[in-house]
């Protein structure tokens, strides 16, 4: 059928063992295109999986796209995995997969489910990449240990990168990953931000997804970029001491004919029945994760980002719709499991091996669920029968935050208990607090466009709900935009609003941002015993009255920081709170410092403590609450 020499297998009888049993996490390095040399000539090997296909070959640049001139061999006889060696064939060509199905006639061309690089949307074929690159990050890794522990400071500034910054000779065009690199990265430096999580840079053919319908799952999105320009990303956020968190979707992919959809005539990656495989909320393809090689490819898709583009992290996606068989499903739309139940065991099954395999490979790094229901034990181990996720997303804290500082002041003291209730469970789990893209989309407005009043009055309220979230139990996550009040919800075709920095209100709630970042970074107080009950205690709970809280945070060798939020705009001279040692207590943050745009009450730089005994502690501070205010004290 063609003229191309037989090509010699990437792939061992072991290769072969691990794909079956659904444990190979390396699948990158031996399916795919991959130049090189075979007998002396230069070229490309490539090799696909399509078990149901008669027959299957490769066309692209090097053969003018013909479909019948270098068909590919299942060497391993019964595998299921077609290979070829293409002379001539090298690096920056472009390529498909031509499939001809064994049942029905069905003929496909296919993107490669394991290619490096794709073309420019709305192009959908493959691209022969290598991913050489000399790293300069050699001092990052070195201590990327103590950086990413769960005794670290995480405050993660979440960024979509076609919308942070745009450029500035044609603001419909997005940067470049190597133009982003050095801005960002500064940004955060100077913020004070330890991560960036960066939204889906997996290749998607739908700009409007947000990478969220992914096609491409070894590939960065062409959009901004090589792959080494990625990698130079990564790069200079790590010599910038800033850590990479990466969304990863393996909850769904779109029905996009080049894609995995349907890939040899059967239904490969997903479920054949639509009540297991089709998702009515984003109209795409569930996949099967009871079938070993599918979950060999997932997992080899985590790894990959850790490994070859030295990520820090990784953030599961949709997490709650691989749990639950009925999610978003009506009574006789799912097919129970074998007990008869709603849990999904093979997905179950899927995320206890990915976090296995992660925390195997790359203990110095992190696994974070985005799960919103309260399923037990996502961020314990699987030997405790947990799922074995790093930290989960609290979206419990999340929606009652955002609710309860959406209500005029006047009305909070009926809704005290949204601001005390997280607390019952702050420790069940490794909790982050996420306020993020999701909260400013979709008519949801902008986060300070979410808060009451007149514009003074929403700006301190923006400066209360930062300090009581950088103060509480769990590591941080903001959206961008949200740390200078961008008053219009976020759009994916147009820069943030840089430009509203010129104004006081958001110069004053950007660097409000910034002060908190550097205070929390320093005081282990605030961080060390995020998920453990011991690092909380309240000083005062009850005040719904007056719509005040006051609390103590400790660290692990003894550090205190006394917190207090007053949710009203009245101020309050003399207002009395225990504390556990006299002494002088130093005001580390006031928000309403005129720095900030307030309206400058506070207590002089400190108090000291009186020996009268208040809140059941043997001293108290009689302090001056600011109004909409939050104040941060330490013992001196």
């Amino acid at each position: 059928m063609s003229n191309t020499p037989t090509a010699i297998s990437r792939l061992s009888d072991l290769d072969l063992h691990l794909f079956r049993e659904g444990s190979h996490t390396r699948l990158y390095e031996r399916l795919g295109a991959h130049p090189g040399e075979q007998r002396g000539k230069s070229g490309c090997h490539f090799a696909v999986w399509a078990p149901n296909a008669h027959a299957v070959s490769v066309m692209g640049e090097f053969n003018g796209w013909h479909r019948h001139s270098n068909w590919l061999k299942q060497i391993h006889a019964g595998s299921g995995i077609w290979e070829g060696f293409v002379p001539g064939a090298h690096v920056g060509q472009r390529y498909k997969f031509h499939i001809e199905s064994a049942l029905d006639g069905y003929k496909v061309d296919k993107a490669d489910p394991f290619a490096f690089s794709s073309e420019v949307a709305p192009a959908t074929g493959s691209v022969i990449a290598n991913l050489d690159y000399v790293w300069q990050d050699q001092d990052w890794l070195a201590r990327r240990k103590q950086a990413n522990a769960l005794d670290a400071p995480y405050s993660v500034y979440e960024v979509h990168l076609g919308s942070w910054r745009r450029s500035p000779d044609d603001p419909l065009r997005p940067l470049g990953y190597r133009d982003l690199a050095p801005q960002l990265a500064d940004y955060c430096v100077d913020m004070g931000f330890t991560h960036v999580e960066l939204m889906p840079v997996m290749e998607h053919p739908f700009y409007g997804s947000w990478g969220y319908q992914v096609t491409g799952f070894f590939a960065a999105t062409s959009r901004y970029g090589s792959p080494q320009d990625f990698m130079f990303l990564v790069d200079t956020l790590h010599q910038r001491g800033i850590g990479v968190i990466l969304d990863w979707v393996p909850s769904h992919f779109p029905n996009d004919q080049h894609g995995l959809a349907y890939f040899d005539g059967t239904a490969l990656y997903e479920h054949a029945d639509p009540r297991q495989g089709y998702h009515p909320e984003w109209s795409s393809q569930i996949f099967n994760y009871g079938r070993h090689e599918v979950r060999a490819f997932l997992l080899s898709s985590a790894l990959f980002w850790l490994d070859k583009y030295h990520i820090d992290g990784i953030r599961v996606d949709a997490v709650a719709s691989m749990l639950y068989l009925d999610y978003s499903r009506k009574e006789g739309e799912w097919v129970p499991n074998a007990h008869g139940g709603r849990e999904n065991l093979d997905a179950i099954g899927f995320m206890r091996q990915l976090n296995q395999a992660v925390y195997r490979d790359f203990p110095d790094t992190q696994t974070i669920a985005e799960e919103s229901t309260a399923w037990p034990m996502v961020s314990r181990p699987t030997w405790l029968g947990g799922l074995g996720f790093g930290m989960k997303w609290n979206m419990g804290w999340m929606h009652d935050t955002l609710d309860y500082y959406a209500h005029e002041s006047i009305h909070r003291k009926f809704h005290h208990d949204q601001i005390t209730f997280s607390i019952w469970y702050a420790f069940h789990e490794n909790f982050m607090l996420p306020i993020s893209h999701d909260e400013v989309v979709h008519g949801k407005g902008s986060l300070i466009g979410k808060l009451p009043g007149d514009e003074w009055q929403r700006f301190a309220n923006l400066r209360l709900l930062l300090g009581y979230m950088w103060a509480h139990p769990g590591k941080k996550l903001l959206f961008m935009g949200s740390e200078f009040g961008q008053t219009r919800e976020w759009n994916h075709d147009l820069s943030l609003d840089w430009h509203l920095l010129q104004y006081g209100p958001h110069a004053g709630a950007q660097a409000w941002l910034r002060d908190l970042n550097a205070c929390y970074k320093s005081h282990p107080a605030l961080f060390t015993r995020d998920f453990d009950n011991g690092g909380f205690e309240w000083v005062d709970c009850h005040n719904s009255d007056e719509s005040i809280v006051s609390f103590l945070r400790r660290g692990t060798n003894g550090e205190t920081m006394l917190v207090i939020l007053n949710a009203t705009p009245v101020l309050r001279e003399s207002y009395r709170v225990g504390v556990p040692s006299g002494g002088y207590w130093r005001e580390v943050l006031n928000s309403d410092a005129p720095l900030y745009g307030g309206s400058g009450q506070g207590n002089a730089g400190g108090v000291h403590a009186e020996d009268w005994g208040h809140h059941g502690r043997p001293h108290s501070l009689r302090l001056c609450l600011p109004p909409l205010g939050v104040l941060l004290l330490e013992p001196a």
